[in-house]
């Protein structure tokens, strides 16, 4: 289905590093340290984070989430100057997902309004409106085609590369700047509290002994054409479950349809995946679900981890920085570590997970990176080599 969808550039910023550089050389180090930090909860709580360093202001006036598109924007620069040259900036889209947007600082110029009476200089609604950061860009990049964002929660960055492929099949763009960006936010912290669903240490994926999830700052856009490039997205499938509104059906039936698009449309079986990236967010339901689902499709021999305990669960950017990190994992040899305590859960099927620095043992081709999302939005990607 993706044939001719390419990849020419990404770029990523994670609690791993602040360049494809950086996170790629944590993938492949035997003792990897993430930016992880301990912060209270407004119920007097602890819980963990894992938070990009150096966002804090570097650009006056611009939100945290914006701050770090731009730096993603600026790794793409050189290839985005060339396509706007090769196709003219009308042909030149610009689809980002996130969840956050600029709802942190909109929070923080609510309690000065409420505390002063005036609303701080500078301030602007606008700046928490969900379309905020691709306005952004597009206005970074000069992009003339169409600039919109997506946000279905933690499937946003996966869904936003699926839908930058389907714009370049059909002919509405020759150029798409794509992916997810999100930034850490009291709010949706504390929302995550308020469920029962976060955690006071590194979440521990597909353990016995999980309690939650860790939340994250993170992002990571790609440019995409229908020129060759050295990574292809061969297909991508989407579905959803129609259970609940923050828990997954429990069978996989939603999800399953979502992973079994995603091969047919790359004209794969599952026996061609060498990796599956999880979702994995080390909440009970999510890995009951999922471990016993890739397991189904895939068997307990085929590798297998969630990144989360090293980058948190950086949300509307969850599909796109897992995307990046599978990349990184093809171009630099070694798969993306599952970093847990080893307790297997029994009411999971057992299924391979990769330990730390951990060299691909043979050619790997194909990959499908996983993404759910509260409402039962499912989302899966096949990504291989160009």
């Amino acid at each position: 289905m993706a044939s001719g969808v390419f990849i020419n550039d990404f770029a990523v910023r994670c609690a791993l590093g602040n360049s494809n550089e950086a996170v790629g050389a944590q993938l492949t180090s035997a003792s990897i340290r993430p930016q992880l930090e301990a912060i209270k909860l407004i119920d007097g709580r602890e819980t963990v984070v894992a938070r990009i360093h150096g966002l804090d202001g570097e650009l006056r006036g611009v939100t945290r989430v914006n701050e770090l598109t731009a730096r993603l924007v600026e790794t793409l620069k050189p290839g985005i100057a060339a396509v706007i040259e090769r196709f003219g900036a009308g042909r030149v889209a610009v689809v980002i997902g996130n969840s956050n947007s600029g709802v942190d600082e909109g929070v923080g110029h609510l309690r000065t309004r409420l505390n002063t009476g005036e609303w701080p200089v500078g301030f602007s609604y606008e700046r928490q409106e969900m379309g905020d950061p691709a306005l952004f860009a597009g206005s970074l990049i000069g992009a003339g085609g169409p600039v919109y964002a997506l946000s279905t929660a933690c499937t946003s960055g996966a869904k936003a590369i699926a839908t930058a492929a389907r714009m370049l099949k059909t002919g509405l763009a020759d150029a798409v700047v794509c992916g997810g960006v999100d930034t850490l936010c009291d709010l949706t912290l504390n929302g995550f509290a308020a469920l029962e669903s976060i955690s006071a240490t590194p979440c521990n994926p597909f353990s016995l002994n999980r309690n939650g999830i860790t939340i994250g700052d993170g992002g990571a856009l790609f440019l995409m054409t229908r020129e060759p490039g050295p990574w292809r997205l061969e297909g991508w499938g989407e579905s959803s479950d129609a259970h609940h509104a923050s828990a997954p059906d429990p069978t996989g039936a939603g999800a399953e349809i979502a992973l079994r698009k995603a091969l047919e449309n790359s004209s794969l079986v599952s026996g061609d995946i060498g990796f599956v990236h999880a979702h994995g967010t080390a909440t009970r339901l999510n890995d009951l679900m999922e471990g016993a689902l890739i397991h189904r499709l895939f068997g307990g021999d085929t590798p297998a981890a969630s990144t989360k305990p090293l980058t948190g669960h950086t949300l509307g950017a969850a599909g796109a920085v897992q995307a990046a990190l599978c990349l990184l994992a093809m171009e630099r040899g070694v798969y993306p570590p599952h970093i847990w305590d080893g307790v297997r859960d029994p009411e999971i099927p057992e299924i391979r997970l990769t330990s730390r620095g951990e060299k691909i043992d043979k050619p790997l081709s194909h990959i499908m990176s996983v993404s759910f999302a509260f409402g039962g939005s499912n989302m899966a990607l096949v990504l291989g080599r160009g």
